[in-house]
């Protein structure tokens, strides 16, 4: 490399020598860091599907059936609200000490987790889990753009979409040979040993330069934590995803629980825009919403969080209601996507290089809106195969999409706002997944109010077809009630095609490395 041979002194051979030599330890490093943010993504992306085959056991263990679901809400919401903040902190202080904090928080969660006492006990320790899940999903995918130049990130993204792609999968199995053969407890601490060595490989291994303090014109030279913005994030956030989980299960949506946080949640949101813009270093800051590029690709995975919605949450439903096939086959049916998606996403970069980000994306956002479409056209009954090639062909579309839209709007950013920028991108897509998961599970839940006459909700209906009570009117009001989803969420993709052709540039503003 040339600066080590301009560094070097003597001959003309000792240079190239200890070039080489140094180029290889490089390349060792970087390998080492590679492993610990796969091994950190698997554990971020484990930890939202493993626990949900365990259920039954942890209540039948420890009780509290009326509130279990917030073993998962209450993870999501922290990994949400905290996204933004950890993006803004390790722009300001670097990934390391950000990623090496959050995976100790993570463990320690785990660890709390394992030794939880009762369900209130557990719910509080998966937020601690969630508080350092947040750090290691948005820092590792700013890490993966910062270790890798432009051409060979879909390298490390691709390795990235398959450990999330075998975590998807292998999740909630592994969950449920643990809680069955095992112990539930086993579930957090298996968490320990594999997060350690990803510890152990960051603080061996990453080694990051001292760069030059921010770029971006809203900042000066010293480092300051905008902490009273990260509180105001924070509780905003945190009022209106509790309004959003909750409402239309805990409580009607226009109860007055429900109509309170909204209000609190609307006013902290002001709280935030007054907060931010007398912020120095603000955590939210402007300039991710005023550039054309990032906007546009915060709104459009945020519209992909939401489409989401429909297969991962009620196909599995569909599968084994209207379908009839068992629960591991109708996992089958959702998990093809998994395996086309990180497939697509590693070939999209022969597409995004002739035709550019945008209009790769515009392809493949394009194409799952017919294939969203096509779902409620499928005959009924229908066979097994017909759901399991829209999900293969679905998952392959979105990995045209989403893949160019984060490789091409972090590379429009330079070091100091890169992790901002990927934080805010993550945080649309989480944030979209739980408004979607609201606004879909109201219009399946109206569906089905209006073919059955108001005789229940989906949750009910299903554990009536689990029992076998359920007539053939219901099985075809299942029916309806996702075809109406499905429709909902080719709509959302049909948004995300708008706000790329309309918002973003044709040709996004790459940054000279």
């Amino acid at each position: 490399m040339g600066s080590h041979g301009e560094g070097s002194a003597g001959g003309s051979t000792t240079p190239a020598i200890r070039g080489g030599t140094a180029a290889r330890k490089d390349t060792r490093r970087r390998g080492a860091v590679v492993a610990a943010l796969m091994l950190a993504m698997g554990l971020a992306a484990l930890d939202s599907t493993v626990v949900s085959t365990a259920v039954p056991q942890i209540v039948g263990d420890l009780g509290g059936f009326s509130v279990f679901s917030w073993l998962f809400s209450g993870y999501l919401l922290a990994v949400t609200v905290t996204l933004p903040v950890y993006g803004k902190l390790s722009d300001t202080f670097g990934r390391k000490p950000v990623l090496v904090a959050g995976a100790a928080v993570f463990l320690l969660g785990s660890l709390l987790c394992a030794s939880a006492w009762n369900m209130a006990a557990l719910i509080a320790f998966r937020i601690v889990q969630g508080l350092g899940g947040g750090a290691l999903q948005g820092t590792v995918q700013t890490l993966a753009a910062d270790l890798y130049p432009l051409a060979e990130r879909p390298k490390i993204q691709s390795k990235l979409s398959t450990v999330w792609a075998v975590s998807a999968v292998a999740g909630p199995g592994l969950g449920g040979v643990l809680a069955t053969y095992a112990d539930w407890r086993w579930i957090f601490l298996i968490n320990l040993p594999i997060g350690a060595a990803a510890l152990w490989l960051v603080v061996r291994h990453l080694h990051e330069p001292v760069r030059e303090r921010p770029e971006h014109p809203d900042s000066t030279a010293r480092a300051r934590v905008d902490w009273p913005g990260a509180l105001a994030v924070f509780a905003c956030g945190g009022v209106l995803l509790t309004a959003l989980v909750q409402g239309g299960v805990a409580w009607p949506w226009l109860s007055a629980p429900s109509l309170t946080l909204f209000a609190t949640g609307l006013a902290l949101a002001g709280v935030v825009v007054a907060v931010e813009r007398r912020a120095a270093q603000p955590i939210m800051p402007g300039w991710v919403w005023r550039r054309r590029t990032i906007a546009a690709v915060n709104l459009a995975l945020g519209a992909l969080g939401l489409l989401m919605v429909a297969p991962s949450v009620f196909l599995p439903t569909y599968a084994q209601s209207v379908l009839g096939l068992a629960p591991v086959a109708a996992g089958f049916v959702l998990s093809v996507w998994t395996l086309s998606w990180p497939v697509s996403a590693a070939l999209s970069q022969h597409v995004y290089r002739r035709i550019g980000f945008r209009d790769t994306a515009l392809l493949g956002i394009g194409l799952a809106t017919l294939i969203l479409f096509a779902f409620p056209f499928l005959p009924y009954p229908g066979s097994w195969w017909q759901p399991t090639l829209l999900m293969l062909l679905l998952g392959g579309a979105l990995g045209l999409f989403q893949l160019p839209l984060i490789i091409g709007v972090q590379s429009t950013v330079g070091w100091s706002e890169r992790g901002t920028t990927t934080a805010s991108v993550l945080f649309c897509r989480q944030t979209g997944q739980t408004v979607g998961a609201s606004l879909f599970g109201a219009v399946a839940n109206g569906v089905l109010a209006a073919r059955l006459g108001g005789a229940g909700d989906l949750d009910s209906v299903t554990r009536a077809l689990d029992a076998g009570r359920a007539p053939e009117a219901t099985r075809r009001a299942i029916a309806d009630a996702v075809h109406t989803v499905y429709l909902g969420a080719a709509g959302a993709a049909a948004l995300a095609f708008l706000v790329l052709l309309l918002v973003a540039p044709r040709r996004f503003p790459v940054r000279q490395e």
